[in-house]
C-alpha cells in the first residue's frame, strides 16, 4: 500500500509558481506545503530596475493593497492583482525554505537554481535516517507557465502517490516523465 506523501512546492519567492502548483495539488487532495528560497520576496515593478520587493513573512494581502495603492491599473493587467488575491486565499504570507523544520516526502522545485538552495539548505541541517526526494522541474516564472507546471507537477505526484515502492520506482518514473513532458528533470535523494 502506498504511502500518502508530504509534499513541498518551491519557487523562488513563493508567489507564482509554487502557489499555483500549491493550490492546485491542494485541490485534488494532496497534502502541500510551498514556499521560496530566495532572500527577499520580489515581484516586477514599473520598470524591470524597479522590482517590488518584501520581506518573506509579509502578509499577501497587504502585498496586495500596496500594488493598489502604487498602480491599480498596471498590477491588474500584468495579472498580480489576481495572482496575490488568489494567494491570499490559500495561507497568509509567502514563507521561507530555509526557515522551516517541517520534513516532506517529496519536495518539488521549479528552477535549477531553487533546487540547489534547497539541497544546500537540506545539506546544512543534521542528516537522520528520514529520506526525501528533490526533484526539479523546469517552469518559466510567469502565470501561463506556472499553471502548467502545476499540471505537470500533479501528474507526477499522482505517479508517485500511487507507487508501491517510490525509493525503487523513481528513477524509471522519472525517465518516463522527463520523456513525456519534454523538460529536463532533476532528482536526489536526500536524508533529514
Amino acid at each position: 500500500m502506498p504511502q500518502p506523501l508530504k509534499l513541498a512546492v518551491i519557487c523562488s519567492s513563493n508567489m507564482n509558481r509554487s502557489m499555483e502548483a500549491h493550490n492546485f495539488l491542494s485541490k485534488k487532495g494532496y497534502r502541500v506545503q510551498s514556499f521560496g528560497t530566495g532572500d527577499k520576496v520580489k515581484l516586477p515593478g514599473a520598470a524591470p530596475d524597479r522590482p517590488n520587493v518584501y520581506e518573506f513573512g509579509t502578509p499577501y494581502d497587504d502585498i496586495y493593497q500596496d500594488l493598489l495603492q502604487k498602480d491599480r491599473e498596471l498590477y491588474t493587467r500584468n495579472g498580480l492583482l489576481h495572482m496575490l488575491d488568489r494567494n491570499r486565499r490559500i495561507k497568509p504570507h509567502p514563507e521561507r525554505f530555509q526557515s522551516t523544520t517541517e520534513q516532506f516526502n517529496l519536495i518539488l522545485t521549479c528552477e535549477e537554481r531553487v533546487y540547489d538552495q534547497v539541497i544546500e539548505s537540506l545539506e546544512g541541517r543534521d542528516s537522520q535516517t528520514t529520506p526525501v526526494h528533490v526533484v526539479n522541474i523546469e517552469i518559466q516564472d510567469n502565470h501561463e507557465e506556472a499553471t502548467i507546471g502545476a499540471f505537470l507537477m500533479c501528474e507526477l505526484v499522482s505517479m508517485m502517490a500511487n507507487s508501491d515502492d517510490l525509493d525503487n520506482d523513481i528513477d524509471e518514473m522519472l525517465q518516463d516523465f522527463e520523456a513525456k513532458c519534454q523538460r529536463p528533470i532533476l532528482h536526489c535523494l536526500l536524508f533529514y
